[in-house]
């Protein structure tokens, strides 16, 4: 395409936006959601989720209202219609062929003509290092939300991923983490960090998650991380509030909860241990909070893995 490099994004569209998503759609505003995928609370297992636009926008009415992912991050390809999306703030519109980035953090919502068809991968961020850690080559350029023609062939490479991960065979988990590294380098090489519209998510949130992750099996309380970024931890407190609508509390169960999930699916390490790697002490405790936030028990979580590979 002769545009392929413009990013596309018109402040007129803000009107329109706030009518079908609300006003409030604005980072740090309390009533935003944060889900894992849209509508559901409970992280999923697999190394990474693929499904066609029609699969979830239709059952919706083709709106999705202003939400966030704190461990997710996701492409989009619109093949055929139209979008409309609010993010951060900024307001965007397309049409096919058209690729959107959306970081883990941001607050994003959309409106789809009807009968919008396309793909969307959502990957979780903590298990593609080599794509989104901070030193990664595509990071930055990852880091941007936003909506831009799709280069050629992009269609053929998010089929692709989708046929794998319908599938159990043998070298799956390979073959969709070599996709996806695949689809996002392309993504990253035409997109320009200097026309995206400007993420708003705070640096010193993501070292604070690197941190929960990094010691989550030292036990440490909120002022051992507040002092580590050099932060009071009323500050902190605020800060977390502010970029993830979540209590600092939350937010460190949500990644304890998140690592647990993906000890039991891609380990084979005892119940127990996992959580003691994690920081629970009492098996027991682990079990009640592991239920609380999933609704079964770690064991009835993994079992169901198992019935379902």
């Amino acid at each position: 395409m002769d545009d392929a490099g413009n990013i596309w994004y018109y402040p007129a569209m803000m009107t329109l936006a706030q009518n079908i998503l609300g006003a409030q759609n604005i980072p740090g505003a309390q009533n935003i959601p944060v889900w894992q995928l849209y509508g559901e609370d409970s992280p999923f297992p697999d190394l990474l989720h693929v499904e066609r636009i029609v699969d979830r926008a239709a059952g919706l009415d083709w709106q999705i209202a202003a939400h966030r992912h704190l461990h997710l991050h996701q492409v989009f390809l619109i093949l055929s219609g139209q979008l409309w999306l609010t993010v951060d703030g900024h307001s965007l519109t397309g049409q096919p062929s058209v690729l959107m980035n959306i970081p883990r953090g941001a607050v994003h919502g959309f409106r789809f003509s009807a009968g919008t068809d396309g793909y969307v991968l959502t990957l979780p961020a903590a298990d593609f290092p080599e794509i989104f850690n901070p030193g990664a080559e595509t990071a930055g350029r990852l880091a941007q939300p936003f909506v831009l023609p799709a280069p050629a062939g992009m269609e053929a490479t998010f089929a692709l991923i989708a046929a794998e991960h319908g599938r159990n065979g043998p070298l799956r988990r390979l073959k969709l983490r070599a996709g996806a590294i695949s689809l996002c380098c392309a993504v990253a090489e035409v997109a320009d960090p200097g026309a995206a519209v400007a993420a708003s998510g705070d640096p010193r949130m993501v070292r604070f998650g690197a941190l929960v992750r990094d010691r989550l099996a030292q036990g440490w309380q909120l002022a051992d991380y507040a002092a580590a970024l050099a932060l009071s931890e009323r500050h902190l407190r605020r800060l977390c509030q502010q970029e993830t609508g979540l209590s600092a509390h939350a937010f460190i169960e949500s990644i304890r909860l998140h690592e647990a999930c993906r000890l039991l699916a891609y380990t084979r390490m005892r119940v127990q241990d996992v959580g003691f790697a994690l920081g629970f002490e009492d098996p027991a405790y682990f079990a009640r909070v592991f239920r609380r936030g999933t609704g079964m028990a770690p064991g009835q979580y993994r079992a169901k893995l198992e019935r379902a590979a």
